[in-house]
């Protein structure tokens, strides 16, 4: 809507018209109008259709996007391999998005062997470049010690720069290394602070993390009803921890009116899902009685 009204249907049309003519931007740019269903039904193989188009001529970004429908399997068979390839060929011309993505595949070993070195070099190349989830992933590798030596300072530096662009897992993570002072100065206050940015943008963990310092008192006023909002924002997202903690918030009677019920339903969620804490509670309320016929 640049200059003129944002019109989806007639940049679609136009888009049309220099892809038909063999415009690689163009059948990118229309790709990606059906990959989001703009101006179009959405339809993720004509998306690919088109992405390949212009990835046959070498462009970079519809290598990524199409690499990105190939990891996912949306409009066409997954294949990780085919997503490293495509990767691969635009991280080499320099795609920062592509050069991230590539990282994640030797991080995870999908499509190559796993090589957290290499993971990191990638990560490391899009990360200079101020690309956030590359930022982000870099950080939680020094923090980790996989590929780099373990640094909780360099991880930190690393997720405050993500965190500073809105990166939200960025913000949580940066939050968990204000809360154990770890690569930073120790301070509640802080943690809280980065969990609620994070936590707005609707990170599970951030909620449940923010959930706990209001329930504990820490950073923030203890309040009980504000615990149990946070949790249980997480929860409605299935976070199997969050939806725990607001079990145990409704068997006690904290910040919510008491419900045996409603505990034991929390529970059963986090418990299908394998938490340990989940199912031991879950047991309990079944051994008294409570909650369970």
């Amino acid at each position: 809507g640049r200059g003129v009204g944002q019109d989806y249907a007639e940049a679609c049309r136009l888009y049309r018209l220099a892809a038909d003519q063999g415009h690689a931007r163009a059948q990118c740019n229309l790709g990606l109008m059906y990959e989001r269903g703009h101006g179009v039904g959405q339809d993720y193989v004509e998306a690919c259709r088109w992405y390949q188009k212009a990835a046959n001529q070498g462009y970079a970004r519809a290598q990524c996007n199409l690499g990105f429908m190939y990891e996912k399997g949306c409009g066409v068979g997954q294949d990780h391999t085919e997503a490293y390839r495509l990767f691969r060929k635009a991280a080499d011309q320099g795609h920062v998005g592509a050069q991230c993505n590539l990282g994640t595949m030797y991080e995870g070993g999908r499509g190559v062997g796993r090589d957290y070195v290499e993971a990191c070099r990638w990560y490391r190349r899009a990360a200079v470049q101020g690309n956030a989830d590359a930022q982000c992933n870099l950080g939680l590798m020094y923090e980790e010690g996989c590929g780099v030596k373990q640094s909780d300072v360099e991880a930190c530096r690393w997720y405050r720069r993500a965190a500073v662009q809105g990166n939200a897992d960025a913000q949580c993570n940066l939050g968990l290394m204000y809360e154990g002072g770890r690569g930073v100065g120790q301070s509640d206050a802080e943690a809280c602070r980065l969990f609620r940015l994070a936590a707005d943008q609707d990170n599970a963990l951030a909620q449940l993390n923010l959930g706990t310092m209001y329930g504990e008192g820490r950073g923030v006023e203890q309040d009980h009803r504000e615990a149990c909002r946070w949790y249980r924002r997480a929860a409605d997202q299935g976070d199997a921890d969050a939806q725990c903690a607001l079990g145990l918030m409704y068997k006690m009677g904290l910040g919510v009116e008491r419900s045996d019920a409603e505990a034991c339903r929390l529970f059963r969620l986090a418990a299908d899902q394998g938490n340990a804490l989940a199912q031991l509670n879950l047991g309990a309320m079944y051994g008294e009685g409570r909650g369970v016929e």
